[in-house]
């Protein structure tokens, strides 16, 4: 398997400069035949990266790809980082091998085959087109100290982009992140352990790089990625600084609660101030929203005054 995606990395790094490149070349550079080529340019496909190939000029990628530098990546961390070509799913090997983790431990993979966003949902994740990494944390109150988690994972990720210079950046309660309006980000947290003693959790964020028109096609939803800015940063950069910033913020929330998150997740609320609705189950609550209350909850300024809402299957829209 090792040999297999060093063969599909080496074509991959040929045809980074986004030229395209012959069979006949790229046979010789990695030392193997043409049909060799050939069939790991289908593999290639079969996990979601868009090649054209064209007869007389040879293949190219239609999108750029942001492959991680595992040895760069582990030097610049100062936790344990797992990385993987591909596998099911970063949140499943956090929870598998949660005993044997440390708290800011990452695993990162460049593809998933069972990636999986909030209420079910599938993440789509082509290889090495987006980012998608998990972190191991715990928390030695439980459960309860968890409150409100998902709101400073989204401040992390609005920290490191503001800091890469990545304009018109917002969150979407309870922990989306949008670019120009449109989803660029999402993360999914699970828990194992006990309400009132020590619980382990594993952060997922999934964020998108460089969509292909394939792979947007697939998504329900409108959604941003990062091939609109003047510099794509790399993987590599990126998941350093959110592995960092979320270590940092996590020890804070852990000795400080919300509270310090507060102000950070008002500045960047997409909808406070504006008229939403919350979908819970076959229900709808409308009101305009007045940002988030110190257990992480969404407030909303109702016909019947001023009510917090909080849960895992509600849903935050903006008002017809």
């Amino acid at each position: 398997m090792a040999e297999q995606w060093s063969r599909k990395r080496g074509i991959l790094a040929e045809l980074a400069n986004g030229h395209f490149v012959s069979g006949e070349v790229l046979a010789e550079k990695l030392g193997v035949s043409r049909t060799a080529i050939a069939n790991h340019i289908s593999g290639l496909e079969e996990y979601g990266v868009d090649i054209y190939c064209v007869k007389g000029k040879g293949y190219k990628l239609s999108n750029p790809l942001s492959l991680v530098d595992e040895s760069t990546l582990k030097s610049t961390i100062s936790q344990r980082c797992f990385y993987f070509d591909e596998i099911p799913s970063t949140n499943a090997f956090i929870l598998k091998h949660a005993e044997e983790l440390d708290s800011g431990d990452i695993c990162v993979a460049e593809y998933q085959s069972a990636g999986r966003g909030r209420r079910g949902r599938t993440w789509v994740s082509p290889y090495g087109c987006h980012l998608y990494f998990s972190m191991y944390w715990q928390f030695p109150q439980g459960m309860a100290q968890a409150m409100g988690l998902s709101l400073v994972v989204a401040c992390s990720i609005v920290s490191v982009l503001e800091q890469l210079d990545v304009a018109d950046v917002g969150v979407k309660w309870p922990n989306d992140i949008y670019l120009g309006g449109k989803k660029l980000a999402g993360v999914l947290i699970e828990m194992t352990g006990q309400t009132d003693s020590e619980c382990s959790l594993v952060i997922g964020v999934g964020l998108n790089m460089a969509m292909s028109e394939q792979h947007g096609n697939a998504i329900d939803q409108p959604w941003s990625d990062l091939t609109s800015l003047a510099k794509m940063p790399s993987k590599t950069e990126l998941l350093a600084l959110l592995q960092r910033q979320l270590q940092q913020d996590l020890y804070l929330f852990q000795n400080e609660g919300l509270a310090p998150f507060q102000q950070r997740w008002e500045a960047a609320d997409l909808f406070i101030g504006q008229q939403i609705k919350l979908l819970i189950g076959t229900d709808e609550v409308h009101g305009i929203s007045k940002g988030i209350d110190k257990q992480g909850a969404v407030v909303l300024e109702t016909a019947d005054g001023v009510k917090s809402f909080i849960g895992g299957e509600i849903s935050l829209r903006k008002a017809d």
